[in-house]
């Protein structure tokens, strides 16, 4: 497994994604664990969830499937809703999610997206729960530039680890400056949604895809996931829900492009040459 420098340390090239992930029946159930456990097992070693999936469902899935598990081997970020990003309800929101995670910490926890509490208030939270040893580091997800710079202002906000945001070929706002703020500040950076939502928003299959994934023999779904992590700079965290799809996943790392392959997705879905709005599923 190719590996990147991620939350400063050693981490697979690519994560687990678990939206909608333990909302199905036992049959599904079954399937979404095995794939958590097969991409352990080959691997992958960083798993993202957050208290809104599901309400629950996913942290409870993925607690079932990693319990025997040596924690010490892959990295676990949850994430809060922002109307528990008080001191006293981020408490309360982790315990619950380390309770339905059977752990004992996470590696990462990140404000799921802005609300109104003051960031101030939300860092003195997140840094007690460091200090209290329930979780390791602490991150945001859906900030924006402007986002990234106030938080930065902030009395330990530099403590930052990760910002969580959409990033797909068609979803590229990330580059012009969110991307390279993070660069110069160490921040990792966590790319969401590698294949748009699963109705298909926000990504639109165009025929270059189609027949660049037929020449190089493999399928549109690996050429979406190996472009996003084609700088090796990125994490990207797709969704998987079955073994097979998983077993994509991880073949979809050792995929690589010409620059003139690459000049040509460009044509097709350009750079961003300006800032734009932060695109959010």
């Amino acid at each position: 497994m190719k590996s990147i420098t991620f939350n400063q340390q050693k981490t697979s090239a690519i994560g687990i994604g678990t939206w909608h992930i333990g909302e199905g029946d036992a049959n599904k159930t079954e399937s979404e664990i095995k794939a958590l456990q097969y991409g352990l097992d080959n691997g992958i070693n960083l798993i993202d969830t957050a208290e809104m999936y599901g309400e629950g469902l996913s942290e409870t899935l993925i607690g079932n499937a990693i319990k025997d598990y040596d924690r010490s081997k892959f990295q676990l970020i949850s994430k809060f809703y922002p109307y528990h990003a008080t001191e006293k309800l981020i408490e309360k929101s982790l315990k619950a999610s380390l309770k339905r995670l059977q752990t004992d910490y996470l590696d990462l926890y990140l404000l799921h997206w802005r609300g109104q509490t003051p960031l101030a208030e939300t860092v003195n939270g997140l840094e007690k729960m460091v200090k209290a040893g329930l979780i390791k580091n602490w991150g945001v997800s859906n900030f924006d530039l402007n986002d990234l710079k106030e938080l930065d202002s902030i009395s330990h906000g530099s403590n930052c680890r990760i910002n969580e945001d959409l990033y797909n070929i068609s979803s590229r706002s990330i580059e012009y400056s969110i991307l390279p703020w993070q660069k110069e500040h160490q921040m990792s950076f966590v790319g969401y949604s590698p294949f748009g939502s699963d109705g298909g928003q926000y990504l639109k299959i165009k025929p270059v895809i189609k027949e660049m994934a037929q020449q190089k023999h493999i399928t549109v779904h690996q050429l979406l996931l190996a472009w996003v992590l084609r700088n090796h700079d990125v994490l990207s965290i797709p969704k998987t829900s079955s073994v097979e799809h998983m077993k994509s996943n991880l073949f979809a790392v050792d995929v690589e492009f010409s620059q003139s392959e690459l000049d040509l997705l460009d044509e097709s879905y350009p750079k961003p040459n300006e800032n734009s709005q932060l695109e959010i599923i």
